[in-house]
C-alpha cells in the first residue's frame, strides 16, 4: 500500500473522464493551489504536487491505462518501464511540469509564459527503436547504441557566447526571465507573469555569440549508450531515460530518451503473449503407435513423450518454459502442436504394406460428426 489518494479523486474527475476534462480539472486545481498564489499556505505546495503527478499520469494513455489496471502498485516496476514505472514528483518537478504544460499563470490568462528554468530551454525529447531477437528479449540483454543528438558546443562550453565573453543578466526583466503586469478589473488589481520579451525567458541575452553554435550553445554530436533491457520485453514496450535527449539551448535541460523495443519474429517459436507455440511434424504411426520426441525450447531441447492414438493438431502443453514475465516472476508455457506428417515418395513396398494396414484400419475410423476431437 502507498497510502496515496487515488488519481482520480485527487483531481474531481471519474474514471473514464476524457483527456480535455482531465486537462480542464488539472489546470483548475493548479492555479488554486499554486505556492506562488498561497505562499502562507504550505499545504497548498502538496496540494499542487498532488494534483501534478495525477495528471502526469492520467493524460498519457499507456501511464493511464498501467495505472488503471495496478493502482499505484504500477510504481514498483521497472521505473520509467512501460512508460508507467515512478510516478513520483517533488514540488521542483511538479512547478516544471506545470510551466510546461501550460506556461504558467501567464498562459491561463492568455499570454505565454516561461521563465528561467522553467523549461523554456529544456532540450527536445527523442526516441529510437532497439531490436532484438526473442532469445534476447528472452534472456535480457545489455545493447550498446550511437545516438545523434544536440551536444555542448565545445568551443564556447555551451553558454553561447563567444570566447572572451559571458551572458549577461537581461536588462529588461532584471534576470528573472519573466515580466510582471498588473491589470485592474472589477475584482481590483490582477497580476499576471508572462516570458520577457527581451530575453524570452532565459534571464541573460549574449552581446557576442559564438561563432560555432550560433549562440544556442549546442552543436549536433553523438553520445555512446549501453541499455540493459529486461527479460521478456515485446515488441511496443519501452523505456524512458531521463537528461538523454537532445541538449536544451545555453546551458539548459536535456530532454529525455524513449527507447522502444521491436522483437523479431523467430523462425522457429510463435509468440503469443508469454506463452510459446511451435508445430512439431510426427508422421501418422507415431501418432497411432505413440513415440518420445525431442522439442525445441529456449533453453534446448526438452523430451516430450505422445501417447498412443494422439490426433493431429493435439496441443501438449509443457510448464514454464515459454518467455519471463516482465515486471515480476515465473514464465508463461510452451504450446507443442504436433501434426501429422505425410511423406511425400515410398516405395512399393511400403505402398503395399500402407494399403494392407489402410484396410484393416478403416474398420476402427468413426463415422463423421462435429465433436470428434473434443
Amino acid at each position: 500500500m502507498t497510502g496515496k489518494r487515488d488519481y482520480y479523486e485527487v483531481l474531481g474527475v471519474p474514471r473514464d473522464a476524457p483527456e480535455a476534462e482531465i486537462k480542464r480539472a488539472y489546470r483548475k486545481l493548479a492555479v488554486k493551489f499554486h505556492p506562488d498564489r498561497n505562499p502562507d499556505d504550505p499545504s497548498a505546495a502538496e496540494k499542487f504536487r498532488e494534483a501534478t503527478e495525477a495528471y502526469e499520469v492520467l493524460k498519457d494513455s499507456q501511464k493511464r491505462a498501467r495505472y488503471d489496471r495496478f493502482g499505484h502498485e504500477a510504481e514498483t516496476g521497472f521505473p520509467g518501464f512501460g512508460g508507467a514505472g515512478g510516478f513520483g514528483f517533488d514540488l521542483n518537478d511538479a512547478l516544471e511540469s506545470f510551466l510546461r504544460n501550460f506556461g504558467g499563470f501567464g498562459d491561463i490568462f492568455g499570454e505565454r509564459g516561461g521563465g528561467p528554468g522553467g523549461g523554456i530551454n529544456r532540450g527536445r525529447s527523442l526516441q529510437i527503436t532497439v531490436k532484438l531477437s526473442l532469445q534476447e528479449a528472452a534472456r535480457g540483454v545489455s545493447k550498446k547504441i550511437k545516438l545523434k543528438k544536440q551536444v555542448a558546443c565545445s568551443t564556447c562550453g555551451g553558454s553561447g557566447a563567444a570566447r572572451g565573453s559571458k551572458p549577461v543578466p537581461c536588462r529588461r526583466c532584471g534576470g528573472r526571465g519573466r515580466v510582471r503586469q498588473v491589470r485592474q478589473s472589477i475584482l481590483g488589481q490582477m497580476v499576471t507573469e508572462s516570458t520577457c520579451p527581451v530575453c524570452h525567458g532565459r534571464g541573460q541575452v549574449i552581446d557576442n555569440p559564438c561563432p560555432a553554435c550560433r549562440g544556442t550553445g549546442t552543436v549536433r554530436g553523438e553520445e555512446s549508450l549501453e541499455i540493459k533491457i529486461p527479460p521478456g520485453v515485446t515488441t511496443g514496450n519501452y523505456m524512458e531515460i531521463s537528461g538523454k535527449g537532445d541538449l536544451g539551448e545555453r546551458g539548459g535541460p536535456a530532454g529525455d530518451l524513449r527507447v522502444v523495443m521491436e522483437v523479431a519474429e523467430d523462425e522457429v517459436l510463435e509468440r503469443h503473449g508469454d506463452d510459446l507455440l511451435i508445430d512439431l511434424p510426427v508422421s501418422p504411426v507415431d501418432l497411432i503407435l505413440g513415440v518420445k520426441v525431442e522439442v525445441p525450447t529456449l533453453d534446448g531441447k526438452v523430451a516430450l513423450k505422445i501417447p498412443p492414438g494422439t490426433q493431429s493438431h493435439k496441443i501438449f502443453r509443457m510448464r514454464g518454459k515459454g518467455m519471463p514475465h516482465l515486471h515480476r516472476p515465473g514464465h508463461g508455457d510452451q504450446l507443442v502442436r504436433v501434426i501429422a506428417w505425410t511423406p511425400h515418395e515410398l516405395t512399393a513396398d511400403q505402398k503395399k504394406r500402407l494399403r494392407e494396414l489402410q484396410a484393416d484400419l478403416a474398420r476402427h475410423v468413426p463415422p463423421p460428426g462435429r465433436h470428434l476431437f473434443d
